[in-house]
């Protein structure tokens, strides 16, 4: 049989390309969208083949193949090397002592770069898969696989050709005997002993357990935006968020340092923080992006932190020993998607009930079973093996990264009592279609509130967002879980009059949003009260003064003994001059219990603002149509008008 070279089996690939039809194409160019990115867009399908057989491309495909595809891939190329080194050996082995050069030309030999055409009845049966049953069947499937993924081209004699450096990626891993099927994820009382374990029931499904980690994880991402939004977070010279401020955001967010850890980067992935350089250096901040996204649903805001988590180059919650945690950090973890993948593919096939509890935190690695025993751990490890063989125990700290994983995985919703839930399901099925399954786990956001007598409002779910904006701008958040709280206090009435609201339109509001149509009394009354001490004085902006109608509290407010630091006199029976700039003596006069308000130089009230930072709205997302309108363009093929639009935004 003929060999073929390198060049020749990228013309038997690039005639397996061309026989496709666009669709057919243009979903190996989804597939394929981020390894293929790091290159330059193929203008034929002949550069198409290249960019699919380099060395990176191949490095990053192999990593997502399972363990029929993989065994399929590597025996088939262990053949084809032996061969084409039988039929034209290379040159002798240097001398020990050779340069570097000698050396090269060795490795890079025509023995070590060609591919021999291979029949498939060879690889299966080097798989021990020669005769009709599950084994012959699970190798086909993966033949067919890699054929329709571009790891491997059927040549037009029937024959399978691969990748010439195939052998070099994959010699050094040990796949052990072919399997068919994935080994179970939990021990077989039936067949092999296992490790005893209390069986109890859990008292919550699933998906019960999934509905409160994602209102949790909505919630909290919410708040972590926001206090983002109020104060940007500054990054280290060397990249990454000092201690000090993830503490920070921890604080605001409510939740631990490691899942603000996560909550950054998935919020940094999904577009709605960009990190911005400034005159101080650089800080995280909200996009534009976030603006719409709070607008949305509540499943619609956490589609896409999900869908980033699944394609993170990183295990955010996973600090390796002598490192210090941060966060956006840009990930270089290739092999942390495939490492989700198969443990959610492992965790998928777990029933409800037979789960294990997950390992705590700090990872330890459980001690060594018994002779012959099992335990739900090492099984577990065992089926996310075979779902991507050389992403998950193939790397150091497996234990460690892979019970991280998983705790990332249950404080997204995905998993929960050792097994998937329908979202973690939804996930692993397609991450991009993650709004049906979680509109139905998030109930719509509630536009209306239940005042009550005690001066408390009461959302029973998750607020919509101008009403959040409006409890929160006069009203203290008390609480929250299924229901959130707020409190109203004179305080924050009169935090609502500074930032601009006038007491009738407040009442106003805050009745169009109560659930009864009216505002207990004692609301009201506070309501009253606050407007009626609210600018009984003004502060202006000279040096500052302060001036109010009533004499005798200005005469009050000058013997003040907690004013002193502000050194006021008297210029007139209703002004007073502060020594302090106006911002400070607002803050002095609030801090005594008095309700003054900011005046311009005009006469005319000043509305004072929080301040609500954003970044640069990042670049447009790639058009779903572009994988398409390209297929067309490599094939050939006529393309329509929408798709010639996506060609040219590509």
């Amino acid at each position: 049989m003929t060999n073929l070279n390198a060049v020749e089996g990228l013309d038997a690939l690039t005639r397996s390309l061309a026989r496709r039809t666009p669709e057919q194409l243009a979903a190996l160019l989804t597939r394929h969208a981020e390894p293929l990115a790091r290159r330059p867009a193929p203008t034929e399908l002949r550069g198409l083949a290249q960019a699919l057989w380099s060395y990176e491309t191949l490095h990053q495909l192999v990593l997502h193949l399972d363990h029929p595809q993989i065994q399929v891939l590597a025996a088939t190329a262990r053949i084809s090397q032996e061969r084409a080194g039988r039929d034209a050996p290379g040159p002798a082995a240097p001398a020990p002592g050779a340069d570097y050069q000698s050396l090269m030309a060795h490795r890079l030999s025509f023995a070590h770069l060609a591919t021999e055409p291979v029949e498939p009845e060879d690889v299966f049966a080097a798989l021990g898969a020669a005769s009709p049953g599950p084994a012959r069947t699970a190798a086909e499937a993966a033949l067919h696989h890699l054929y329709d993924d571009g790891l491997a081209a059927p040549a037009e004699d029937g024959t399978v050709v691969v990748p010439p450096r195939a052998p070099q990626l994959l010699a050094a891993h040990d796949l052990g005997p072919f399997l068919a099927d994935a080994p179970r994820p939990v021990p077989d009382d039936t067949t092999t002993p296992a490790t005893p374990a209390a069986t109890i029931p859990p008292t919550t499904s699933p998906h019960d357990e999934s509905r409160a980690a994602a209102a949790t994880l909505a919630a909290t991402v919410d708040r972590l935006l926001a206090a983002l939004a109020t104060q940007p977070a500054a990054l280290r010279k060397s990249g990454g968020l000092a201690v000090r401020e993830i503490k920070r955001l921890a604080k605001a967010a409510g939740a631990t340092e490691p899942h603000t850890r996560l909550l950054l980067d998935l919020t940094l992935a999904a577009d709605l923080i960009a990190l911005t350089r400034s005159p101080s250096g650089i800080t995280a901040l909200p996009t534009g992006a976030y603006d719409d996204w709070l607008g949305r649903p509540p499943g619609a805001r956490l589609a896409p932190l999900l869908a980033a988590w699944s394609g993170l180059w990183d295990i955010p919650t996973h600090t390796p020993f002598g490192e210090t945690p941060t966060a956006l950090v840009r990930g270089h973890d290739r092999h942390a998607p495939a490492l989700r993948h198969a443990l959610l593919a492992a965790l998928d096939t777990v029933p409800l009930g037979a789960g294990a509890p997950l390992p705590p935190l700090p990872f330890t690695e459980p001690p060594e079973p018994e002779a012959g025993m099992r335990t739900p751990w090492k099984d577990l490890l065992r089926a996310a093996d075979w779902h991507r063989p050389l992403a998950v125990t193939h790397q150091p700290m497996a234990g460690e990264r892979a019970a991280h994983t998983l705790h990332e995985a249950t404080c997204l919703g995905l998993a929960a009592h050792g097994t998937l839930t329908p979202l973690g399901r939804a996930l692993l099925a397609d991450p991009r279609s993650l709004d049906e399954p979680l509109a139905d786990l998030l109930p719509p956001l509630l536009e209306q509130a239940h005042f009550q007598a005690d001066l408390t409002a009461v959302v029973p779910g998750r607020p919509a967002a101008a009403l959040d904006a409006l409890l929160a701008s006069a009203a203290d958040r008390e609480s929250e879980g299924h229901a959130v709280t707020w409190r109203f206090t004179h305080r924050s009435v009169r935090r609502a009059l500074d930032a601009g609201h006038r007491a009738e339109t407040l009442r106003e509001d805050l009745t169009r949003a109560s659930a009864t149509g009216t505002l207990p009394q004692p609301l009201g009354y506070l309501l009253q009260d606050a407007a009626r001490s609210h600018g009984r004085m003004r502060v202006l902006p000279a040096a500052c003064c302060i001036r109010s109608d009533d004499e005798a509290l200005v005469e009050e407010l000058a013997a003040h003994r907690a004013l002193r630091d502000l050194g006021l006199r008297a210029i007139a029976p209703t002004v007073l001059v502060s020594g302090r700039p106006p911002a400070a003596t607002l803050d002095a006069l609030r801090a005594a219990g008095y309700a003054p308000a900011l005046e311009s130089d005009t006469g005319t009230t000043t509305v004072e603002r929080l301040p609500a930072h954003r970044a640069k709205a990042p670049a447009a997302t790639r058009n779903p149509h572009a994988p398409l309108a390209l297929a067309h363009r490599l094939l050939g093929h006529p393309t329509e008008p929408q798709e010639a639009i996506a060609a040219g935004e590509r």
